[in-house]
């Protein structure tokens, strides 16, 4: 899944190429993308991108004053062309789940792969009109992001785990499940430490390494185009898809907790005290 640094590298990249272009033409080639039916995602055939933000995991163009904002979900990308087809893409086949084309007929192409359909569409006259960005918690990267509003954040929420908290969109906006694991195996945190257990100066160190892990993997992706984050955010990882290979900091193997959708990857001597975690879904088979 994109996170906030992907993210935020792929609106610097449409930044560079969409503001000040009209948009030509919107084709809809996934019916199940599209999450709003009013104003008509053809409204904004004609208008100029004055700007492109994010939100979080979203991103938003801002159209003179009507906005067309997506989120990429798990399996969803960006991918850019400088010479978009003439002709519209069928619905219903392949990965295509919306075409973008501008002026100049370069553009963009959200696609989602696999068999779930979770990428959303959203053409709104304000972002705050789409129900998961008005309920996000604070950006991360934002100055009003202090120490003391994470140890507010992590004292409310009591002895919940730490895991849990950096990818609750609620609460921080924009962290996944890449980079809760390299937050904490860089702070040096057990994924299960309950929240509410960490002292003053364990939450600013954790808070500084928020602000640098992000920062750095926002500074690595920087010019990179859009088809070369993923593996860019991939080769920058330290634990997180790494299972069975050595941590980089102290040569333990790294370990994998599996969930029903999801897995985690932590490393023992740098975050449990040699002790390994236990693999529910493993607990659960041997029961």
């Amino acid at each position: 899944m994109p996170e906030m640094p992907e993210v935020e590298s792929l609106r610097q990249f449409l930044t560079q190429r969409c503001v000040g272009h009209a948009i030509a033409q919107v084709d809809l080639a996934a019916i199940s993308a599209l999450k709003t039916y009013d104003p008509p995602f053809a409204a904004l055939q004609g208008l100029v991108v004055d700007g492109v933000h994010r939100y979080g995991k979203f991103l938003a163009l801002d159209c003179g004053g009507l906005w067309l904002v997506f989120h990429l979900a798990r399996a969803g990308w960006l991918r850019w062309r400088e010479e978009l087809p003439t002709t519209p893409p069928r619905p219903g086949r392949g990965p295509l789940a919306l075409r973008v084309t501008l002026d100049d007929r370069s553009g963009f192409e959200l696609t989602e792969a696999g068999t779930q359909r979770k990428l959303a569409v959203h053409v709104v006259t304000d972002p705050q009109q789409v129900a998961h960005i008005a309920t996000l918690g604070p950006d991360p990267l934002d100055d009003d992001f202090t120490p003391e509003v994470l140890g507010a954040i992590l004292a409310k929420a009591g002895r919940a785990q730490l895991k849990g908290i950096l990818r609750d969109q609620r609460l921080i906006a924009g962290i996944g499940n890449a980079y809760s694991d390299e937050i904490l195996h860089t702070a040096r945190l057990s994924p299960y430490q309950p929240a509410n257990a960490l002292a003053a100066e364990a939450v600013a160190a954790l808070h500084a390494t928020i602000r640098g892990e992000l920062t750095e993997a926002i500074r690595r992706a920087e010019g990179l185009a859009a088809k070369d984050l993923k593996g860019e955010k991939k080769s920058g990882m330290k634990v997180h898809g790494r299972t069975g290979l050595p941590c980089p900091v102290c040569g333990d193997t790294v370990r994998e907790v599996s969930f029903a959708d999801s897995a985690m990857q932590y490393c023992p001597t740098c975050q449990t005290k040699g002790k390994p975690l236990a693999d529910r879904r493993m607990s659960r088979l041997l029961k």
